[in-house]
C-alpha cells in the first residue's frame, strides 16, 4: 500500500501558507498619515515633489521618501500614487505654523475667552493666531489693564466649559502681575482660569529684535516713559501720541508669522489656546 506524500506539482506554492497582503493604491493627500515600512517612520504628508513625498512626525521633524510602495496605513500595505492634477502639491500654513485647512466661515463665538492687557496685545495675537482662533470660535478681549482682573472674573464666571486664558505683561517673580496670578489660582475659579505671561515690560518686546533689523531692544531706565525711550533709541519720532501709534504699526508690520516672535512668548500663547480649546472641544 503506497501513500501520496506530495502534491501533483512539487513546485506549486504551499497552499497552507498565508498569502502576503497586496498593497492597495492610495492617492497622496495633505494630512494623510502613513508609516514607511523599512524605517518605521510615521508622519503626515505635508508635500510631494520630484518623485518624493515629505512626511512630518508629531514632533515637527520631516523626512522624504520615494513615492510608491513600501508604506502602511492602519497596519495594511499601501502604494502611494500621484493625485489628480487639480490637487495642490504644497501645503499652506497659518501664521502660527498650523496646517491651513480649506477656506471656511469663522465659527460662532464660544463661551471660552482669551483676555490680554491691551489693544496692542490683541492685535499681535490676531496677526499670528487669528486664523486658528476663528477656526475654534475663541474671541480675544483686551482688559485695558489688569488691576481689576479679579472683579472681571466674578462677572465672567468661569466654569469647566467656559474657560478663560489670561495673558499678562511683565509676569515675573515679585511683580504686581505675579501676585495677581497667585490670587487667581487661589480663587474659586482657579481650575478654570489659566494666567500666563511674558517677562517684558511691554508687548512690543515680544517681537524679535531681528524682525526690526536690530540686535536688541533699546534699554529704558526705570521711571522713564518706556515706549518713548525705545522709539528714541530706534531713531523714530517719539514726542506725540501719534508717533507712538505709528511706531507700533511699524513694529506690527514686521510680523508675518510666529518666527518673528520671541519663542517663550509663542509657547505661552499656545498653552493658553490649548487650555481654552479643551473646553471648546467638549461642548
Amino acid at each position: 500500500m503506497t501513500t501520496k506524500r506530495y502534491s501533483s506539482d512539487v513546485l506549486a506554492p504551499d497552499q497552507r501558507q498565508p498569502r502576503r497582503p497586496v498593497s492597495r493604491p492610495v492617492e497622496l493627500a495633505l494630512g494623510l498619515v502613513v508609516e514607511e515600512v523599512e524605517s518605521g517612520y510615521c508622519g503626515a504628508v505635508v508635500r510631494w515633489e520630484n518623485g518624493l513625498v515629505v512626511l512630518e512626525d508629531r514632533h515637527g521633524r520631516r523626512r522624504s521618501f520615494p513615492v510608491g510602495p513600501g508604506f502602511w496605513i492602519d497596519g495594511r500595505p499601501v502604494q502611494l500614487t500621484w493625485p489628480a492634477r487639480s490637487a495642490q502639491p504644497n501645503p499652506k500654513y497659518t501664521a502660527s505654523g498650523s496646517l491651513a485647512g480649506p477656506p471656511q466661515a469663522a465659527q460662532v463665538a464660544r463661551a471660552s475667552r482669551l483676555w490680554v492687557e491691551g489693544r496692542h496685545d490683541a492685535e499681535l495675537i490676531e496677526r499670528v493666531w487669528g486664523d486658528d482662533l476663528r477656526h475654534i470660535g475663541v474671541v480675544v478681549e483686551p482688559l485695558n489693564g489688569a488691576d481689576h482682573l479679579l472683579d472681571r472674573l466674578e462677572g465672567f464666571g468661569p466654569t469647566a466649559d467656559r474657560r478663560l486664558g489670561v495673558l499678562l505683561d511683565h509676569l515675573a517673580a515679585g511683580t504686581k502681575e505675579s501676585r495677581l496670578a497667585q490670587a487667581v489660582a487661589a480663587s474659586p475659579f482657579g481650575s478654570d482660569v489659566l494666567v500666563l505671561g511674558h517677562r517684558y515690560v511691554d508687548i512690543w518686546q515680544a517681537v524679535s529684535p531681528s524682525a526690526l533689523g536690530v540686535s536688541a531692544w533699546p534699554e529704558a531706565p526705570p521711571g522713564t516713559d518706556w515706549k518713548a525711550t525705545v522709539c528714541q533709541g530706534l531713531g523714530w519720532p517719539w514726542r506725540r501720541p501719534e508717533d507712538i501709534a505709528q511706531a507700533w504699526r511699524r513694529i506690527l508690520g514686521r510680523v508675518s508669522s510666529w518666527r518673528d516672535l520671541d519663542r517663550d512668548f509663542v509657547a505661552q500663547v499656545e498653552r493658553l489656546i490649548d487650555f481654552v480649546q479643551e473646553a471648546v472641544t467638549t461642548v
